[in-house]
């Protein structure tokens, strides 16, 4: 069978600069940064104290007090940005369409927090006192089980973890069960509360994060020379994925069409990126390939852009392989300067703002970018952001394990 055109018709979006997708895309538009001290525990002695912590967030928005009790925040964040996708997409699931909508909404690191604290409970008062939720509390795939069972969606309902292209891979398989039939709307993307002791210590002695924890509103400054390593963040990032007739015939927004989905394996290290970028070109080639469109076509791209001395070189070096000397034309941006790093969620929030800037034709900057890096020299749209021509954008994320994930999204 032919494929059948996929369509984004709703957005979600909770992040460390805003509590909805409006506020978020707005703030990155001015060229806010989210990223402070960490609030949410004690953080003496660890060299890295900074992150972008959602502020003001409530779940109690859009889930039951009761049903939040039982949720790590991963979670909470998660079924929110779905609930605030839906929402906007103005879908009324019925028990006629129900068995035909479903949900796919991942995590690269789950129920952390929970698992930590659960694991101090354990230890110090016995089995008896952990909890019966435990459990479905802590649990990836309990975003997607959560939201069909408040939502009544009784079609495909599954989760995935590949780090921090969760929420890339989310949406790209989503798409996919749209385009061949297995469902006429998925509810896709990926969350993340990874701000807790044992993480920022796990990443701390990797020296993997910024330790610019005197000035956090500059810690993350991606292909800067200045640049030492990522800020963790928390949040959340879903899309209403839609048949382009089933959209169209309920008269829904359109945002933009996912047109394009491409994965690869680095093959080489568990954490460094393969050399030149090979394996991060791999994957924008195939999906360039399975959009139909040449590398000319591709006006922006929203980087993968973490901040990191390797990542940043390898993706402009991948950019440069898959996109030839159209690469020197491309706009290219990094969200991730303004509300760092969020992990599995990263693509889910990056598809947002990428379906947002094809609709209001305008790019979000990359702040703190004042002394690029010689190895870093395309058009990253320093700290202003900028009215483009954008007809088709591509946005990209890398994990642990040499995982990769690309979608690429056109104006309709």
């Amino acid at each position: 069978m032919s494929k059948r055109r996929v369509v984004i018709t709703g957005l979600g979006a909770i992040t460390p600069v805003g509590v909805d997708a409006a506020s978020s895309w707005q703030a990155m538009l001015d060229g806010i940064s989210g990223i402070g001290a960490i609030t949410v525990f004690d953080t003496e002695g660890f060299p890295c104290t900074i992150a972008g912590e959602v502020p003001g967030f409530d779940p109690a928005a859009c889930v039951p007090e009761k049903d939040a009790r039982k949720m790590d925040r991963f979670m909470q964040l998660g079924i929110s940005a779905g609930v605030h996708a839906l929402r906007d997409s103005g879908l009324e699931v019925t028990d006629e369409n129900a068995e035909r909508i479903g949900a796919h909404i991942g995590s690269g690191i789950g129920g952390i927090a929970t698992i930590e604290n659960t694991t101090l409970l354990y230890q110090e008062k016995g089995h008896r006192r952990v909890s019966p939720f435990y459990i479905p509390m802590t649990i990836t795939n309990m975003i997607a089980g959560n939201l069909s069972i408040m939502q009544n969606l009784k079609g495909p309902n599954l989760s995935m973890v590949t780090a921090c292209s969760t929420g890339t891979h989310a949406i790209g398989d989503a798409a996919r069960m749209v385009e061949y039939g297995d469902a006429d709307v998925m509810v896709a993307g990926g969350a993340e509360a990874p701000i807790s002791p044992t993480s920022l210590a796990g990443f701390g002695t990797a020296r993997a994060l910024s330790r610019r924890n005197d000035d956090p509103a500059t810690a993350s400054r991606p292909w800067d020379s200045g640049r030492d390593g990522f800020v963790m963040g928390e949040g959340a990032g879903v899309v209403v994925l839609e048949e382009f007739e089933h959209a169209r015939r309920r008269g829904a927004r359109i945002y933009a069409e996912l047109s394009g989905f491409g994965m690869s394996g680095d093959a080489h290290h568990i954490t460094s990126p393969s050399p030149g970028g090979e394996g991060a070109s791999r994957c924008m080639d195939a999906a360039l390939r399975n959009a139909g469109l040449n590398p000319e076509d591709i006006d922006y791209i929203n980087a993968h852009g973490t901040s990191t001395p390797l990542g940043d070189i390898a993706e402009t070096l991948a950019l440069k392989r898959s996109f030839g000397d159209h690469a020197r034309k491309l706009a290219i941006s990094s969200n991730k300067s303004m509300i760092g790093h969020l992990l599995g969620a990263a693509g889910g929030v990056e598809a947002v703002m990428t379906a947002l800037s094809i609709y209001h034709q305008v790019i979000p900057p990359t702040i703190n970018l004042h002394d690029p890096d010689p190895e870093c020299d395309l058009d990253y749209v320093p700290n202003v952001a900028r009215d483009a021509r954008i007809e088709a954008a591509l946005s990209n994320s890398f994990g642990f394990g040499g995982t990769n994930g690309t979608v690429i999204l056109r104006r309709v």
